[in-house]
């Protein structure tokens, strides 16, 4: 097993051996410093914490400095915990790109771009209604069943609401290549979130 966490950079493509364009995602990946180990004896599960995004440490409390600084780590932005990936890893220890291969198969996770409160048209791909003879149903949801029995809206139901901005899981993403020397994993197909944005990447098994 292998995790990381990097930044999304953008998409672009390139040519493998055989002539075929790949679309990939560019991300630049680590270098992740091991800031704390969690073991089934003293936490109750088993997890490697690693921390990613140097900043200056203004930009940190007294207490995420003092737990960086056991750490032997430099200020970082943002700090995520990695179940059942610890391995022989040690507090103190730093995770390269090198821990992926090319044709590695690979998870990542990040969050969604926000898209605001949107209708059910584009957020559930919902069917507009007739445009013609003084319809005023162009985009409207419609009926949602309700009525005297039962009375109320069931849960779940489909409807306008905040779109976007939610944590999303994209598996199966085949590791093109790998580029040690400047942190960067080329991803084939997409990946969660803006460019910049943070992602959490693990190997898929």
């Amino acid at each position: 097993m292998a995790a990381l966490l990097g930044r999304k950079l953008g998409m672009t493509q390139v040519f493998g051996e055989d002539g075929r364009v790949e679309r990939v995602s560019v991300v630049e990946a680590g270098p992740c410093h091991v800031t704390g180990i969690r073991t089934e004896e003293r936490d109750g599960y088993e997890a490697v914490q690693l921390g990613f995004g140097e900043v200056k440490e203004k930009r940190l409390t007294k207490a995420e400095l003092g737990h960086l600084k056991k750490a032997d780590a430099p200020a970082l932005r943002r700090l995520a915990e990695f179940r059942g990936e610890a391995g022989e890893l040690q507090v103190g220890e730093t995770v390269t790109v090198e821990v992926f291969e090319k044709g590695q198969h690979v998870k990542v996770s990040g969050t969604s771009k926000g898209k605001g409160f949107q209708g059910t048209v584009k957020r559930h791909n919902f069917s507009r209604g007739p445009q013609s003879h003084g319809s005023h149903n162009v985009r409207a949801p419609g009926s949602i069943g309700a009525s005297a029995t039962p009375s109320r809206v069931f849960k779940g139901m489909r409807g306008p609401g905040q779109m976007g901005n939610k944590r999303v899981t994209q598996r199966g993403l085949e590791v093109v290549d790998v580029v040690p020397g400047e942190n960067l994993l080329l991803l084939r197909g997409s990946v969660p979130g803006p460019p910049g944005g943070i992602v959490e990447i693990r190997s898929d098994r």
